[in-house]
């Protein structure tokens, strides 16, 4: 009968969501946005780009002065340049609309400035002359160095390979946080994409004053875990349609917005790593939502739920804050109050998972401590939703529940 009544449950409930037309509007809401933005970005990223180069072959009638003698004459013909032998008058000529730019180099580019006069080409335009100033005089040094690696090293067009040893093996460097790292996005999506509706569907029933009717049929226990099932079930279909325009994307638009072809297959896994990455979010997942749970159960209405739940997710993400504290140094006191206060524990142990910092002694601390608190305030939160679902106007006083004996029977 119970097993009956936990799947009734979680159709009951994914069924209802699902249906919900603004369910849908919010959930296509968000990766049209971001379809939006990517494309906003990616020719933003494109303009700016072509500008610059632009900018940098721009064809302008300049006058200069070469201090520093690094500039032959032939160079700065090409680029439409010529000597000025007299700056004032040169100055005068861009004043007058006759000339487009004078540049006057100084004895040492490296310790002083280039000074550049020009005429005005619109707020944007003007830093063509910039551009081109610094072109001619980076063109005029690499070719007075002579050998292309030099010059390429001068330039700073260098590119390093790096292979690093851990125990004797090779290790992926940063490739190998890719996919820890991954688990906790999904993490992150999970808990911000879940946690309103969690909070809703205990607090629902609740509102609609039909909870004691259907506490008569159902078990508590039974009817928590079919909510906390269903709302995992509606997340899983959050996930794949945040998904679908990326792969949708990747697969069919790769070419034309210049995706790089990833090869999976070459992703470097750590079995460990990801065993306690996969962990950290159950763990966390579990935590969270019994805390949730006990919210719903306290609390009358979503509104007065509303004042703890905002906190609640900023307290879980607040690690994010200190994301250079924990990569670079894991021992500071303020990690190590973030990994193993359980509300903080979960993001931050998975970052310090996924960078390689977290031993296998602290991650057996924070699982035991995730999954001993979370099933711990899980039982906490059933008890005080067994009688909390009935207070419709008043908050929940949990000590004078808990103090409670629990009824002898209790339907299934």
């Amino acid at each position: 009968m119970a097993q009956h009544n936990l799947s009734t449950v979680v159709g009951f409930e994914f069924i209802r969501t699902v249906r919900k037309r603004g369910f849908w509007i919010a959930v296509l809401a968000v990766p049209v946005v971001i379809a939006i933005i990517f494309a906003l970005s990616f020719t933003s990223n494109s303009s700016i780009s072509d500008s610059a180069d632009a900018q940098a072959e721009a064809d302008i009638s300049f006058a200069y002065t070469d201090a520093s003698g690094t500039i032959p004459d032939e160079l700065a013909t090409a680029y439409g340049g010529e000597v000025a032998t007299a700056p004032a008058a040169a100055i005068e000529a861009v004043k007058a609309g006759e000339l487009d730019a004078y540049f006057a180099y100084p004895v040492d580019p490296s310790a002083e400035p280039i000074e550049v006069t020009g005429a005005d080409r619109g707020l944007f335009d003007n830093g063509t002359y910039e551009a081109v100033a610094e072109s001619l005089l980076t063109t005029a040094a690499q070719a007075q160095i002579g050998d292309p690696g030099l010059a390429a090293a001068a330039a700073g067009e260098l590119s390093v390979e790096s292979t690093i040893f851990r125990d004797g093996e090779v290790t992926g460097g940063f490739s190998e946080a890719i996919a820890p790292l991954g688990l906790l996005v999904v993490f992150f999506l999970v808990i911000v994409m879940l946690s309103n509706q969690m909070l809703n569907s205990t607090l629902e029933e609740k509102e609609n004053r039909v909870t004691e009717m259907i506490l008569t049929t159902v078990n508590p226990t039974t009817l928590v875990m079919g909510k906390i099932l269903a709302v995992f079930a509606v997340g899983a279909v959050q996930i794949l349609v945040l998904l679908a325009p990326v792969v949708i994307g990747y697969i069919f638009f790769r070419d034309r917005m210049n995706i790089p072809d990833l090869d999976l297959s070459q992703l470097p896994l750590d079995a460990g790593t990801m065993a306690v990455a996969v962990a950290l979010l159950i763990g966390g997942f579990v935590l969270f939502t019994g805390v949730l749970v006990a919210i719903g159960a306290i609390m009358p209405t979503a509104k007065d739920a509303g004042v703890i739940f905002g906190p609640l997710i900023f307290a879980m993400f607040i690690p994010f804050y200190a994301i250079s504290l924990i990569i670079s140094d894991p021992d500071a006191l303020i990690v190590q109050v973030f990994t193993f206060f359980p509300l903080t524990a979960p993001v931050t142990a998975m970052l310090r998972n996924g960078f390689g910092t977290l031993d296998p002694l602290t991650a057996g601390i924070v699982l035991t401590e995730l999954f001993v608190f979370g099933v711990l305030v899980l039982r906490v939160a059933v008890q005080l939703f067994r009688y909390g679902s009935i207070a419709y106007t008043d908050k929940l006083n949990p000590r004078a529940v808990l103090g409670r004996r629990r009824p002898a029977t209790a339907k299934n």
